[in-house]
């Protein structure tokens, strides 16, 4: 069985910063970067432009982005492994990490397997049809696009995500509708309340989506209201899921402190989880931030962090 002083768990920003970091510091660290879990490089595999990341003034595609990223962990000797891990075992030293095909022991791990946007199965919002086409899971991320400039926006949701993500939204769009199955929201009051009170925002109660149509981009939807199943189209620009979203944690089974939704527990100021030598990064523990450059960051911190532990304990 191959042994390593540094394993780490999933890609994506965090994932492949935390490996150029350990790789620098002659760490050698082996990466597990994801399979059919999940796209490897993480969400922004599934991203077309993306503009807010810090160095690329004209934008830059997602997979490109995170192509980058990938080559230069290689290039400083990161050793990556395209499949999945399966389950882990912290319980003693070494641990155990077992991936789809390859089972490894290691000093030390880093867990940055991300989070994924909950979605409903609506008409249209596959990823063969309008995702990253006009729909999408992040208003911070996607909303000043373009593509969504001077449109009219839906946001799904009830809860005081949707109400953040329709309020950030009006900034750029020319309406905003905010669908919710029920006739109240879930958001805490004061939020319900400035959704109520913008004048850009209008609540479409008792609503859902039932389908999303265009051309290259989405162009309307067809809302039916669910107590009087009146059916009506509406042109849109875009569709923001704003249901929330699932860590990706299930592979633990319990070997870690978990949030209730799902999320690592991490020392605050650090990536150190409950379990000594066990270190977490990115969006599988950031319920509140889950941007790329704050997912790099936290990525950079594991690795430093899971370097100064080995150090301490003596491990060379």
């Amino acid at each position: 069985m191959e042994k390593r002083k540094l394993v780490i768990i999933g890609s994506g920003p965090a994932g492949y910063t935390a490996a150029i970091y350990a790789a620098r510091a002659n760490l050698h660290p082996l990466l597990f970067e994801g399979f059919m879990a999940g796209p490897a490089g993480g969400q922004l595999m599934t991203t077309t432009e993306v503009e807010n990341y810090p160095g690329f003034p004209d934008g830059i595609l997602g997979p490109e982005l995170m192509e980058a990223f990938r080559k230069q962990a290689i290039r400083f000797d990161t050793k990556i492994l395209t499949e999945d891990v399966e389950s882990v075992d912290f319980s003693k030293r070494p641990f155990t990490v077992r991936g789809s095909k390859t089972v490894v022991q290691a000093e030390s791990v880093i867990i940055a397997t991300g989070a994924t946007a909950k979605r409903l199965e609506i008409d249209g919002a596959g990823d063969d049809q309008f995702w990253q086409k006009g729909v999408t899971a992040c208003a911070v991320c996607d909303g000043a696009a373009p593509i969504f400039r001077n449109q009219p926006l839906f946001v799904i949701g009830g809860g005081d995500s949707a109400v953040e993500e329709a309020i950030f939204l009006t900034k750029y769009a020319s309406r905003v509708y905010i669908v919710h199955r029920r006739d109240e929201l879930r958001a805490s009051k004061i939020m319900a309340a400035r959704a109520l009170k913008h004048p850009k925002i209008e609540l479409l109660w008792n609503s859902a989506i039932e389908k999303i149509e265009g051309d290259q981009v989405v162009r309307k939807v067809r809302l039916k209201n669910l107590v009087t199943e009146k059916v009506e189209e509406r042109a849109a620009g875009g569709v923001f899921f704003a249901i929330g979203h699932q860590p990706n944690t299930g592979f633990l089974e319990g070997q870690l402190k978990l949030n209730p939704a799902g999320y690592i527990v991490v020392k605050s100021g650090s990536t150190n989880t409950s379990v000594h030598g066990v270190f977490a990064c990115g969006d599988v523990q950031d319920p509140t931030y889950r941007q790329a450059v704050s997912a790099a960051g936290t990525g950079c911190m594991a690795a430093l962090d899971a370097e100064r532990w080995l150090s301490h304990e003596g491990i060379d």
